[in-house]
């Protein structure tokens, strides 16, 4: 099936929403590789190893979770707002089932050689930040600490999504924001767009029926919350860091990240393995 072309930049974001609610959403084309290698000896694996392959893939990691609230309809106590919560409910071989032959990523975009780059970068960069928050939310003894990881797995969704269906935009609004490094994201994406990302990426999360919790959680406006605190310094640091650390944000970042963890910063380098040496004024 043809996907649609997206909509024009004054589409306005319920155009977007609409249209990102049609299509099939990709997945990394190692994602299918390792499915189909566990879908071989389907019999001897468990819910945790499908679960630990689900959450490298921030685009399947979605629609497992907004299955699963279908799935579950009116029979579900209470949301169901891990990965592992999911596979569990669901079991191995109906997710097996139910995902397979999933279009990937690099089918979707193998004539946009610049947009795949850009979408693997941003893919990688929201797999280093779920590490970040789940590191953290074990040293804050947080009660689930799979929940504050999901959260900064998922938290930049609609930019994932935006280089894989409409890439001429994610590469214009990329090169904006690389010829000047003084303009902010959100600044950049309503001027070219007609609304942040971070909009849609909401208003995807209540259309698709993602779990309340984790809507709060990648939601940058309940920072006040410790939990918030940790995903969005989490994607932070990961967003600073994706090109080396001698990005001139990194400071800051370092400085909440030691006041949230309530650690020095000597033990905070050690956590993430950095030798104090290679960060500039350290």
């Amino acid at each position: 099936m043809l996907t649609p072309p997206p909509p024009s930049g004054s589409a306005g974001i319920a155009a977007w929403l609409e249209f990102f609610s049609s299509v099939e959403l990709p997945v990394l084309r190692q994602t299918v590789r390792q499915l189909d290698e566990a879908r071989g000896c389907a019999d001897r694996v468990s819910s945790r190893q499908i679960s630990d392959i689900v959450f490298q893939d921030p685009l399947l990691a979605v629609r497992v979770l907004a299955y699963i609230q279908s799935f579950g309809g009116r029979h579900l106590h209470r949301d169901i707002t891990t990965i592992g919560g999911a596979i569990m409910m669901l079991g191995v071989e109906p997710f097996f089932r139910e995902f397979d032959n999933l279009p990937t990523i690099e089918l979707t975009l193998k004539t946009h050689p610049i947009a795949l780059l850009g979408v693997l970068q941003v893919i990688l960069r929201t797999q280093r930040a779920s590490r970040y928050a789940r590191d953290w939310a074990y040293v804050r003894h947080d009660l689930n600490i799979e929940e504050v990881a999901v959260a900064a797995l998922l938290h930049d969704l609609a930019e994932i999504l935006l280089w894989c269906y409409a890439p001429a935009q994610a590469i214009a609004i990329r090169s904006r924001l690389l010829a000047d490094k003084t303009l902010r994201s959100a600044v950049v994406q309503q001027e070219m767009l007609g609304f942040p990302l971070s909009a849609l990426q909401l208003a995807l999360c209540h259309a698709w029926h993602l779990p309340e919790l984790l809507t709060t959680l990648i939601d940058d406006a309940n920072a006040h919350l410790p939990r918030v605190q940790n995903v969005r310094l989490a994607v932070n640091l990961a967003r600073h860091s994706l090109n080396g650390w001698t990005d001139a944000a990194l400071p800051d970042d370092f400085a909440a990240i030691q006041a949230l963890l309530r650690i020095s910063h000597e033990a905070l380098l050690e956590r993430l393995q950095l030798p104090a040496e290679t960060l500039p004024g350290t």
